[in-house]
């Protein structure tokens, strides 16, 4: 059975984001729920109000850029958000048996997997190891939008291609997950894409799924 996550609307969820995203690029950080007692209080259970599904990035670790505390969000980690089925469950865990209110899909400029995905798009030429699996699972978000198109300058073209992986990754969430869609109907729960700007360290939603 679902719980509720702190009686939380999927509005009231991202705003708590968005205000300590705020406080993060103004340097103001609270640092809230990280303290001895919070850990204690803790310990015994876990009510995340929202999913963080973001990228491996050592650059956007998602408690620091939202400036949240122990217990506060669920968050769920892949080389360029790519997602499989244990992707999937995490995700709906956080959901279905946390009671978090909001799934948020966090994408970030100058990412290196939607990079070496257009690289091997231009080229021909895919990577080796296991980092080909990770490429494969990003093809389909960005090869809609031609990686050799000579008359889009490469900068632009690349934050497309971002925008783009963000967006399809959120629709991929809503139209394969039962459980994500029913919670998103029942209007308990919404999916918002958003990207983070490695300089500024802003996080701007590009996409959204249910009401906020």
């Amino acid at each position: 059975m679902t719980r509720p996550s702190r009686g939380m609307s999927p509005g009231e969820a991202w705003a708590q984001l968005s205000e300590g995203n705020a406080r993060f690029v103004r340097g103001e950080m609270a640092h809230p729920s990280q303290d001895a007692a919070r850990r204690a209080k803790v310990s015994a259970a876990q009510y995340p109000f929202a999913v963080i599904f973001g990228c491996s990035d050592s650059r956007v670790a998602a408690e620091i850029i939202f400036d949240q505390g122990l217990g506060d969000i669920f968050v769920v980690r892949t080389a360029g958000h790519v997602a499989d089925s244990t992707v999937l469950g995490s995700i709906e865990y956080g959901v279905d048996v946390l009671g978090a209110a909001l799934v948020v899909v966090l994408g970030h400029d100058k990412c290196g997997a939607v990079e070496a995905t257009n690289q091997a798009l231009v080229t021909g030429v895919m990577p080796t190891g296991f980092v080909r699996a990770v490429v494969e699972r990003v093809i389909p978000s960005i090869v809609v939008h031609p990686a050799d198109d000579a008359a889009r300058p490469p900068s632009a073209g690349q934050q497309v291609l971002l925008t783009q992986h963000v967006r399809n990754t959120v629709q991929m969430l809503h139209g394969i997950s039962a459980t994500l869609a029913g919670a998103i109907e029942a209007g308990r729960c919404a999916i918002v894409g958003a990207e983070y700007e490695l300089d500024e360290g802003r996080v701007k939603i590009v996409e959204t799924v249910g009401t906020i």
